[in-house]
């Protein structure tokens, strides 16, 4: 179990009595931890270029503006072109000069191809790679298939695609560069409940083909009606298969890059109100976008790889498969 974010408690009695006091001191605590963890270990500059995409709106625009605030150039990306732009200059508009907007659709090869060619002419070199951007269909507590093909093709192969494409632009100095895709809890291996696919998926030997293998099995089985008596997850079942492969895509990336300067982890969140879950969460975007800020920026020293990390309700990071 690995706890990067200690657990914060209330000062006093009487604020644990008190709401509001105790929201304050809590969000305080959080900022003075975060303010002078950072001057602490600061390894990066206003050079160092980071991307984040689905970020014209929750906790794409959140991570944004949270490494802006911490002195980074970011790339801000976006399907929209207008949302984009205007979430761009929304920032501008307030102090942040180092943000870029490039239209983004992670779902089409050629939007990815074009904005790869556009980072390495404009910017050349990438520290930190967020992807963030996801589409889901269903509500919280609808667990439906809808649209499996588009979820896939956006929330895995999306994000792989990118990822392969900007592989070349990665700094790999001594700071190490990192990679952080955005999943679910949803995506944990215990929520298979077929031990076969568990098994794979598990694999320390795990490969690419295996894992196209797993998604194309998936959408037979939904094809063909089997799936719940196949065993995929019971929960937003196409969402969960999609965030299981990239997690799994993730652990084979670390591994192929293993002591060459380039870290792959993912995280969960937590429940955060966004668009996607209909306003409901145990917190906001920007709580969010803190504890992604925290993990794409620890030190060298203290970056590990291959990590699925959870955030849970004490804001503690642990660890998963």
């Amino acid at each position: 179990m690995n706890h990067l974010i200690p657990p914060l408690s209330p000062t006093n009695r009487f604020c644990v009595q008190t709401p509001f006091l105790h929201k304050f001191v809590n969000n305080l605590t959080w900022f003075l931890t975060f303010y002078y963890c950072y001057d602490y270990w600061r390894w990066w500059s206003e050079e160092t270029t980071a991307v984040v995409t689905g970020a014209n709106k929750g906790i794409g625009f959140a991570v944004v503006k949270r490494l802006l605030e911490l002195g980074l150039t970011v790339v801000l990306t976006a399907r929209n072109a207008e949302n984009g732009s205007q979430a761009a200059e929304s920032l501008r508009r307030i102090g942040f000069g180092n943000v870029h907007f490039c239209c983004l659709d992670i779902s089409d090869p050629s939007s990815i191809a074009a904005f790869a060619s556009w980072f390495g002419r404009n910017l050349g070199i990438l520290d930190i790679l967020v992807n963030n951007a996801a589409v889901s269909f269903n509500a919280v507590g609808e667990n439906l298939i809808k649209e499996p093909e588009t979820i896939i093709k956006t929330n895995f192969y999306g994000a792989k695609l990118l990822t392969e494409a900007l592989l070349p632009l990665f700094r790999r100095s001594v700071s190490v560069s990192r990679i952080l895709n955005m999943s679910s809890r949803l995506g944990t291996l215990n929520k298979l409940r077929s031990p076969s696919i568990r098994r794979i998926l598990e694999s320390e030997d795990l490969t690419n083909e295996q894992i196209d293998a797993t998604l194309t099995q998936f959408l037979q089985d939904v094809k063909s009606g089997t799936w719940e008596k196949q065993g995929w997850p019971e929960n937003w079942p196409d969402y969960a298969i999609s965030k299981l492969a990239l997690n799994a895509y993730s652990r084979v990336l670390a591994r192929r890059y293993d002591g060459k300067k380039l870290s792959v982890n993912c995280l969960c969140p937590g429940f955060t109100r966004t668009s996607m879950t209909g306003g409901q969460g145990t917190h906001t975007a920007d709580e969010a976008a803190a504890i992604v800020a925290k993990l794409v920026l620890l030190p060298p020293e203290k970056l590990a790889t291959g990590k699925f990390y959870i955030c849970v309700e004490s804001k503690k990071l642990i660890s998963k498969l």
